[in-house]
């Protein structure tokens, strides 16, 4: 059933306050950012704020949410492109990460953030940046266990503390070249991985 126009008009000021919201939370972090300075950017009313979010936290969540459906596509997508080697499927993970901190809308991470801001366990910012994170060392470990090598989840947290300290590097020093090193010490650490079978060493 094709959706109603008024449907139609209520999702367009949705993704509106969302697109306003996340631009700014970028740029100026959350707590910097008031609701007002939201709609006035938006162009929308109070009203339809609280239409679809309860308070500030949960368009912040609805906000990270998206943007983690939406990096979970584009990372699917770089790795399905990729060869079938599984040694290259999981460096395009970080061939995704040198083109997303090249890009102009990088201003650091979104989630290490929304974590920052929000310490404690309850606030539902702080829980959808541990849930994208949690899925981050998932898609990781999963690339891992098709390496066949000894301890796919020792692996796998090396190459995440490489990912994530590469976002924070990137945005402090304003420089792409953290992505670019992360992904050599990526390979190296694939490289010297020991395979299955044999004892996984210093990996733990």
């Amino acid at each position: 059933m094709p959706a109603s126009g008024a449907t139609t008009r209520t999702s367009a000021k949705r993704d509106a306050l969302l697109d306003t919201a996340e631009g700014l939370f970028a740029r100026h972090g959350y707590r910097a950012v008031g609701i007002d300075t939201v709609l006035a950017e938006a162009g929308v009313a109070k009203m339809t704020l609280y239409k679809h979010f309860r308070s500030k936290e949960e368009l912040i969540a609805a906000v990270l949410e998206r943007r983690s459906n939406a990096i979970a596509a584009g990372l699917a997508k770089r790795i399905a492109a990729a060869p079938e080697d599984p040694g290259t499927r999981l460096l395009a993970v970080f061939d995704w990460l040198e083109q997303a901190v090249r890009s102009p809308q990088f201003h650091g991470c979104l989630f290490i953030k929304a974590a920052s801001e929000y310490p404690e366990a309850e606030d539902l910012p702080r829980q959808a940046a541990e849930a994208f994170k949690g899925g981050c060392r998932d898609l990781l470990e999963g690339l891992c266990r098709d390496l066949a090598v000894a301890d796919p989840e020792g692996l796998a947290r090396q190459l995440q503390l490489l990912f994530e300290g590469a976002l924070v590097v990137a945005f402090l020093q304003r420089t792409p070249l953290a992505a670019t090193d992360a992904r050599r010490a990526a390979e190296a650490l694939l490289a010297s991985a020991p395979p299955a079978g044999q004892a996984a060493g210093g990996l733990r």
